[in-house]
């Protein structure tokens, strides 16, 4: 892409919708990109501000200077790795659009497995109560006000930054009234007798070693606090498992999203616990182990 200042001949330079893509596609590629026509298009579309399929009908279409020095940053910075969703600015979830920032993780399709099944389990009750422990953007907990009309919300995160941006989404999908952020460690700003019908968690669970070998977008600009499970990427999950039962009311669910090697391992820990019954592992679209679910024993 030529400068934003030099002046381009008549036609040979003017820089087009689909001469931009032409040119940023093989870029990206070559930069790591695991998906570079989907990131161009996206970077490209938010840079003249229209939807993403509008670009298809607009492939003539110029590019003002404006827009051509937006869309030259935006490709600087994604071919050093920074995350797509953080360039633009928000990030789809369950149909949702969701506001995100360095401070969250991004939401991935991954965990939309424990959103189906916790829709699933919440339909049979009338005013279910739910916890969603290290809330992050706000995803797990927004979506299930959303779809769950009925349920009262409470979520929690330890780092402030994230809560303010979980909060802009609430506002965002006009939910707000029907969750409650907390500022603290998993269980730690809950009362002592507060019950929930529902524990949801999709906490750190990637091993410290595994974080220097994940892809530089991640690796780089995700927060380390919001994946980094220690030694054996246990360390959350541990604290989850034994603590979520106080927090259950007799035969109410604890899910937990897992990496997929996890399963075994985080079944037994819920066995050795001796307080949840019915400990089952549920699988994603690519039918990878994906979420543990439990029943605490009445």
């Amino acid at each position: 892409m030529s400068d934003a200042n030099s002046t381009p001949s008549p036609a040979a330079d003017v820089w087009t919708v689909r001469k931009i893509l032409d040119w940023t596609i093989p870029h990206l590629k070559k930069h790591g990109s695991e998906s570079p026509r989907l990131d161009a298009e996206i970077l490209l579309a938010h840079a003249r501000g229209c939807q993403r399929i509008q670009l298809y009908t607009q492939f003539d279409s110029p590019l003002t200077d404006a827009q051509r020095a937006m869309m030259r940053d935006l490709v600087k910075r994604r071919s050093a790795a920074e995350p797509v969703a953080y360039l633009v600015g928000h990030r789809e979830f369950f149909g949702l659009d969701f506001r995100v920032t360095s401070d969250v993780l991004v939401p991935r399709p991954d965990t939309e497995t424990l959103i189906v099944e916790a829709i699933e389990y919440l339909k049979s009750h009338s005013q279910p109560r739910v916890l969603d422990v290290g809330t992050g953007s706000g995803c797990i907990a927004i979506t299930l006000a959303v779809n769950c009309r009925q349920a009262q919300i409470t979520a929690v995160d330890l780092s402030a930054t994230a809560l303010a941006v979980a909060k802009q989404n609430s506002e965002k999908h006009s939910v707000t009234d029907r969750i409650r952020f907390l500022h603290g460690d998993l269980f730690g700003p809950l009362a002592a007798d507060e019950q929930f019908d529902l524990i949801a968690s999709n906490p750190p669970y990637i091993t410290s070693a595994e974080i220097e070998t994940l892809q530089p977008d991640v690796r780089l600009h995700e927060p380390r606090s919001a994946l980094d499970g220690g030694a054996d990427g246990l360390d959350i999950i541990r604290r989850i498992v034994a603590d979520a039962p106080r927090y259950l009311v007799p035969t109410g669910c604890l899910l937990i999203e897992i990496a997929c090697e996890q399963a075994d391992a985080v079944s037994q820990l819920l066995t050795a616990n001796g307080n949840y019954a019915e400990i089952a592992v549920l699988k994603d679209l690519s039918k990878q182990p994906r979420v543990v679910r439990a029943v605490r024993k009445q």
